[in-house]
Formats: structure tokens, sequence, C-alpha cells
């Protein structure tokens, strides 16, 4: 009986070492996860702020409809530009320090927006926010990806959609609430952005490095160390696995034959679902109004509302269906929301107001596959650049159609601006529909371009079965 002890042991001692990306939910990554939510809040609350502030500005700063749209793009235009730089930077130098100090430097311009005194200077500091809020879109998706063992990794991504959403419908709910504080309430409401990056900022500043990227950046020590400490001694750190060319040219990787599709379907599908998310979200009182909505601010309240709790449903459904149905679905009937009300021309207002309501459900419950899907698609050494990619390629919609839409509204009428919104989801759907592939359950170390899913173009069956392996070990 003794005899055999030693040899019982020896697997059992094996079986507690768990692959990195199969690790057991710590409370690290319970850290990890609030550092990254705490920040996105910030980034959806930023984004928000702008639109009721910009209503109760515009007697003060003389804004017309171009100066309007103007600003309500001037974010968008500096998150492509932040995005589209941040990304090759991550991608060589690290997630961490980037995801450390933004915060700190947002919080500075958010508080610089009070002492304002013409459009032009709000316009500038606007279009910075927007670069440091594209620097933490790269990052947050990356850094927490990485961080988030394959299991949970959908959930815990998922939950940046809920903290977007809830950013961007607590500032609205926030402004509302100082409307009535006197002709200085827009710079109360734009000062009030600064709260929330402040107050995440100690938590971003004790972040570590992703081990995935040490790992592969040749810092295999440091990596181990990371995962040792923050995670486990159970748990193995993840081994290097890098692109042929040592992740150089990262863009030109990105276009190359290997990921070209998956490029595409990434800047595609984010594209037109931020264009009208974007669009009529920024101006939704405005373009409720012009429906013959009367409380349009309590419309906006309800279409607000509907985005946080559509975030909460698309976390509840993000690991329950393939990404591919998600998607395509949520194309489909976001696009048939607003075909409605472009066409519907004696619908009343509740039913406006109840189709606004499905619209901004869904749309904010597939936002969830922006936190899950998109970093899905690009191994380690591109996820940063293919993110920031994706993020510069939206943006050049999001900022033009924000931009747009209070012109058109005045020029054309809202039932016009809605029915492109229609037709660019519709485009969205069709895109994913033919070229998307499915990642649900993926390992990310199987996202090198040796594996099997893309040397031979078998991504969604080998994911299929990644992904009912995974159940089964979750049953287990």
């Amino acid at each position: 009986m003794h005899a055999l002890a030693p040899t019982l042991s020896v697997p059992s001692a094996i079986s507690m070492i768990a692959n990195y990306e199969d690790a057991p939910l710590r409370p690290f990554h319970a850290r990890i996860a609030i550092a990254t939510t705490g920040g996105v809040f910030s980034d959806g609350f930023g984004l928000g702020i702008i639109g009721i502030a910009l209503s109760a500005a515009t007697s003060q700063l003389a804004l017309t409809p171009l100066s309007l749209g103007l600003l309500g793009g001037s974010s968008l235009a500096g998150l492509f530009l932040g995005a589209l730089l941040t990304g090759p930077i991550a991608d060589r130098l690290g997630r961490r320090p980037i995801f450390a100090y933004n915060m700190a430097l947002l919080s500075a311009c958010s508080i610089l927006q009070f002492f304002v005194s013409s459009a032009a200077e709000l316009l500038i500091i606007r279009f910075v926010i927007g670069v440091l809020l594209g620097t933490d879109y790269v990052v947050s998706k990356a850094l927490l990806t990485e961080f988030s063992p394959r299991r949970f990794r959908g959930r815990i991504l998922g939950t940046l959609s809920i903290a977007w959403a809830s950013g961007y419908v607590c500032a609205y709910f926030t402004g509302y609430a100082l409307t009535d504080y006197g002709p200085s309430a827009w710079r109360w409401m734009l000062l009030s952005s600064a709260v929330p990056a402040l107050l995440i900022l100690p938590l971003r500043l004790g972040t570590p490095e992703s081990p995935l990227w040490l790992a592969n950046h040749g810092h295999a020590e440091q990596a181990a160390r990371v995962v040792h400490t923050a995670i486990g001694a159970d748990v193995a750190p993840p081994v290097k696995s890098l692109l042929p060319g040592e992740g150089r040219w990262r863009w030109k990787q990105l276009f190359s034959p290997t990921y070209r599709r998956r490029t595409f379907v990434a800047c595609t599908f984010f594209t037109c679902q931020v264009i009208p998310y974007f669009a009529v979200g920024t101006f939704v009182a405005r373009v409720m109004s012009a429906l013959n909505v009367q409380g349009s601010y309590l419309g906006g309240l309800v279409y607000n509302l509907l985005l946080l709790i559509g975030a909460v449903l698309g976390l509840l459904i993000v690991d329950r269906i393939t990404r591919r149905s998600f998607l395509i679905g949520s194309f489909g009937i976001t696009s048939a929301a607003m075909l409605l009300l472009s066409l519907w021309t004696s619908l009343p207002a509740p039913g406006i107001i109840l189709l606004f309501a499905a619209f901004a459900g869904v749309l904010s419950a597939s936002s969830n596959l922006v936190y899950v899907y998109l970093p899905e698609l690009f191994p380690t050494e591109l996820r940063a650049s293919g993110i920031g990619l994706a993020i510069a390629a939206s943006r050049i919609g999001s900022a033009v159609s924000t931009f747009l839409l209070p012109v058109l509204v005045a020029s054309v009428g809202a039932r016009a601006v809605l029915t492109v919104c229609a037709v660019v989801l519709a485009l969205g759907g069709t895109v994913c529909l033919i070229f998307a592939p499915e990642t649900r359950g993926l390992r990310l170390s199987e996202l090198q371009p040796s594996s099997a899913p893309y040397a031979h173009g078998r991504l969604r069956q080998n994911s299929v079965s990644a992904s009912r392996l995974g159940r089964q070990q979750s049953d287990r």
C-alpha cells in the first residue's frame, strides 16, 4: 500500500496546476474588473454628459446647429485618434503604462471644462478628452481580456458594457438633475465627469502588466511573478507565443490574408453599431422633439434607462448563445425598429417611445460584443492594435453622424435620418451574416496563425468544439 502512495500523489500534484487561461476565478480578477469597469464608466459618463450640457449651454455659448454638431462629434474625433495611436503603442510597450495614468489626465481635462468661455475652447478640450477616452477603450479591453479566465471571459468582459451604459445613463440623469441650477448648470454638468475618473484612479495605479504581454516580450520571470502573486501558485504562467516578425508592422499584419477578414468584420460591425448609437443617443431629446413627442426629456430618460437595462440583459445572454447569433439578431431587430419609426408617420407618442426603447435596449445588449467579441478576434500581439483600428474606424462614422444629425434633422427631418440609421444597421447585419467567425469558448492561445482555426479557416467549428469542452469542464 505504501509503495502506491507516491504514484498516486504525482498526478494529484500535477492536476493542481491550472493552465493560465483556465485559472479559477480569484479576488484579483474582481479587482481588475473593478479597475477596468470604473474607467469605462467614466468613459460613458464623459460622452453622455455632453448632449444635455450642450442643450443647456446653447444660449450662453451662442451655439448654432453647426457648432452643436462640431461639439457633439469632437470627442468622437479625438477618440478616433487616441484609439488608432494607442493600439500599436500598447502592443509594443505594454498595457499598464497607459491604463494606470490616463484617468488622471481625463479628470484634469474634465475640470478644465468648467472654466471655458467660448465654444472654441470647449471644442479643444472635448477633443483632448476624446483622445484620452480612445486610449482607455483600447487598453481596458485588451488588459481585462488577457487577465480573464476563459470560462468567465464573456461575462467579465460583458460588465464593461454595463459600466459604459451605466456611465452614459448616469450622465443623463445627472444632467437632468442639474438643469435647474441656473445659467451655469451646464458647467457643473461637465465638471461632474471628473468625479468617477478621480475615484477609480488609485485602484488603477496598482494594476500589474498583462502576463500574456510580458511572456510574449521576453519577460517570463515577471509574468510568472504576476501570476503567482496575483492569481495563485497553482496557476501556470503563460508561455511565449509571438507572431512571425516579432510584432513589427502590426497594421500590415492586420490586413494580411491571415487576419484581414477578422479586421474587416471588427471594423464593420463596430462602425454600424455605434453610428446610430451615438447619433441618436447624443441628441435623443432633439430627435423626439422633431417627432412631435411632448416631454422629450422624459422620453430621453426612458431611452437612456433602457440602455442600462439592455446592457444587463446582454450580459445574461452573451455566453448562452453564439456570438454570430447575437450579432445578426440584434442588427435585424434594431434596423426594423428604426425603419418603423421612419415610415409610420401616424404612430402616437407612446409608440414612438416604445420603439426607441426597444432600439436602445437591443442595441445596448449587443454592445456587450464590442467588449467580448472584438478582443477575441485578435491574438495577443495584435489585440490592442486590432481593437484600436476597429474603434478608430467606428469613430469616423460616429463622429460624422453626430456632427451631421442636428444639421440633417433641421434640414430634411428626423424620419429621413432614422431611415439612414436603419440602412446602416441592416448593412452591419449583412456583413456579419456573410463574414463573421464564431469565437465563443475559444482560447486566446488558439489565435495564432499556426493553429488550426486560422491556418485552415475553421475558426467557427473549432471554437464551437472548444465551447462545448469548456461547458463540460464547467459542469464537472
